[in-house]
C-alpha cells in the first residue's frame, strides 16, 4: 500500500530512483547467492509464491488508479513479480533471464519517468489530463505511448521479448503454472497500465490540462 503513495508525494527524479536502484540492489545480492551457493527448494518455493501475488497484486491494483503515478508504481510492483520469475527456477538460464529482465525494465522505467518529469511544469497529475497531450506535444505522447506499450509488454517491443524470455526459462525449469499466470496478469496489465497512451493520443471524457499550483 504504502508504495503508490510514495511514488505519488515525492519529486519525480525521487520517485524514479526509488523505482530502479533498490530492485537493482536486491536482485543483484541475491543473484549472488543463486550463483555461487544455493537457496534450497525452501526458499525457491518462496520466491514462486511471492512472484504469483505480486504479479497478480500489480496487476489488479492498477485497474482502479487514477493518477499517473499511481499506476507506475502498481506495475512496478508487478514487474517485481516477473523479474522473481527468474529465481523461482534455481537455474543459469533463470537468472540470465533475470538480469536481462531487469536490464530492461530499468531502461523502461527511466524512460517513463523522464516523460512524467517532463510534463510536471503543465502539472499532468491525472491520467484524464493526458487527454491534450497529443495536441500540444505530440512527440511526447508517442514517445509516451511506445514506453508505456513496451512497459505493458506488447509486442515486438523490449518488454515483450523480456516477458517471453523469463517465461520461457519457466517453462524450461518445469514452472509450468508460473508462465500461464504471468500471461493472464500482463493480459489486465495491457488494459490497466494501457490506458494512459489510450487517453494520451485518443483523450478522455475529462482532457483538461490543470493550471500550475500555487
Amino acid at each position: 500500500k504504502w508504495a503508490p503513495d510514495i511514488y505519488e508525494g515525492s519529486p519525480t527524479p525521487v520517485t524514479a530512483f526509488l523505482s530502479i536502484a533498490p530492485k537493482i540492489s536486491i536482485f543483484a545480492n541475491i543473484s549472488r547467492v543463486s550463483i555461487y551457493g544455493s537457496y534450497g527448494a525452501t526458499l525457491q518455493q518462496i520466491f514462486y509464491f511471492c512472484s504469483i501475488a505480486s504479479m497478480l497484486l500489480g496487476a489488479l491494483a492498477a485497474m482502479a488508479q487514477t493518477k499517473v503515478k499511481r499506476p507506475l508504481a502498481h506495475s512496478s510492483i508487478g514487474h517485481v513479480g516477473y523479474i522473481r520469475t527468474g529465481f523461482s527456477c534455481g537455474t543459469i538460464e533463470g537468472i540470465q533471464s533475470l538480469l536481462i529482465g531487469i536490464f530492461i525494465y530499468a531502461l523502461m522505467t527511466i524512460d517513463a519517468f523522464a516523460i512524467v518529469l517532463a510534463l510536471r511544469q503543465t502539472r499532468v497529475k491525472y491520467i484524464a489530463d493526458l487527454g491534450t497531450l497529443a495536441k500540444m506535444n505530440p512527440i511526447s505522447a508517442i514517445t509516451f505511448s511506445i514506453t508505456m506499450f513496451s512497459y505493458v509488454g506488447i509486442p515486438p517491443l523490449f518488454g515483450f521479448c523480456r516477458k517471453f524470455y523469463l517465461f520461457f526459462s519457466t517453462l524450461g525449469c518445469g514452472a509450468y503454472f508460473l508462465a500461464p499466470v504471468g500471461v493472464v496478469t500482463s493480459v489486465i496489465g495491457c488494459w490497466a497500465a494501457g490506458r494512459l497512451p489510450r487517453v494520451s493520443q485518443f483523450g478522455g471524457p475529462k482532457a483538461v490540462l490543470r493550471a500550475p499550483d500555487t
